[in-house]
C-alpha cells in the first residue's frame, strides 16, 4: 500500500495534545477559498513548469514524471508559487512501513502522531495500518479531517484512531458551499456522531470578519455539541493571507480584538476549553 506523503513533520506542538509526529498527505476533496496550502490539494500532473523554474535544478522530467531531487532542493518553494494545478511536485510515494519507520525515530520524543493533509481521509486504508502499528507502540493517534469521510461506516478506523480535530468551516450550507465548493451536511453529522463516541478531539473554526458570519457558527455548534461542550476543545483560527492564492487574498484579516470577542462569545455559548491562534 502505497500513499503520497506532502512532508513529515517530526515534531509538532500544535497538531493535538503533547509533542507529535504529524503526517500530511498530498490531496484534498474540498477547494478552500481561504486554504493556506494550496500545493496540497491536487496531484502533480508533470506538466513540468516548475522544472523550468527550479534555481538549483532539483527538479526534472524522466520517463514523462517531475523528478524530486531532495538533496539538491533548498526549499525555496519556486516550484509550487509556478505551479499552476494547485500541486506539489515534492512528494515521497511512501508505504505504510517507510512512513512508520520515520515515526519509530521519533518515539522517545513524542507522545503520539496525528495525519493531515490536503485530507488524510482520502487515504483511510493506509491510515488504519499506520495507526495500528503506533497503538503496537503506545502511541495515540489523531487526525485532522474536513469532515467528509463517513467515520460513521468506518468502525475498523474508529477502533484505532483515539479522536478526530474536525474542521467545521461554517455551519450555514450555503456560504459553506461558497467557500469550499461542497456541501458541509456530512460534517456537521461527523460531528454529532464523534462528540457521542467521546472521539471529537478538537472543533476548528478559520475565522473572517464581513465574509464569514463566525458568532453564528460559534452558536450552531455550541447547539450541536449542547451534551459535550465540556469535553471538545473549540480552536478558533484567525485568518491569515499568507500562503493564500493572490486571487483570494481580499479576505480581511481579523484583529486580535475581534477574536477575544470571538472567544469570549464562545465562552457564552458554554464552550469550556477555547484557544485562539
Amino acid at each position: 500500500m502505497i500513499a503520497s506523503i506532502n512532508k513529515i513533520i517530526d515534531s509538532s506542538i500544535v497538531d493535538g495534545p503533547g509533542n507529535r509526529c504529524a503526517i500530511f498527505f498530498q490531496q484534498c476533496n474540498f477547494n478552500c477559498l481561504y486554504c493556506h496550502n494550496p500545493e496540497t490539494i491536487n496531484k502533480c500532473i508533470n506538466c513540468g513548469q516548475c522544472v523550468l523554474t527550479c534555481p538549483v535544478n532539483a527538479l526534472e522530467i524522466k520517463d514523462n514524471k517531475v523528478v524530486w531531487d531532495s538533496k539538491k532542493c533548498i526549499n525555496g518553494d519556486t516550484c509550487i508559487k509556478t505551479c499552476p494545478h494547485n500541486a506539489s511536485c515534492k512528494i515521497s510515494y511512501m508505504s505504510v512501513e517507510q512512513v512508520y519507520q520515520k515515526v519509530r525515530d521519533n518515539i522517545p520524543f513524542i507522545r503520539g502522531i496525528t495525519t493531515s493533509g490536503g485530507e488524510c481521509t482520502l487515504h483511510a486504508q493506509f491510515i488504519k495500518e499506520l495507526f495500528k502499528l503506533a497503538k503496537k507502540d503506545g502511541l495515540s493517534t489523531l487526525m485532522d479531517s474536513n469532515g467528509s469521510y463517513d467515520f460513521k461506516n468506518d468502525t475498523e478506523l474508529m477502533d484505532v484512531c483515539d479522536g478526530i480535530m474536525l474542521d467545521i468551516k461554517a455551519t450555514n450550507d450555503e456560504i459553506h458551499q461558497k467557500l469550499c465548493g461542497i456541501t458541509n451536511k456530512k460534517v456537521l453529522d461527523n460531528a454529532r456522531y464523534l462528540s457521542s463516541i467521546h472521539k471529537l478531539e478538537e472543533i476548528r473554526t478559520v475565522c473572517i470578519p464581513g465574509y464569514l458570519n463566525d458568532k453564528e457558527t460559534i452558536k450552531d455548534i455550541s447547539i450541536i455539541l449542547k451534551d459535550h461542550l465540556d469535553e471538545v476543545t473549540y480552536k478558533l483560527i484567525k485568518y491569515r493571507h499568507y500562503g493564500v492564492r493572490e486571487e483570494y487574498r481580499y479576505l480581511n484579516e481579523p484583529s486580535d480584538e475581534y477574536m477575544q470577542e470571538l472567544k469570549n462569545y464562545a465562552m457564552k455559548c458554554g464552550f469550556k476549553k477555547i484557544i485562539i491562534i
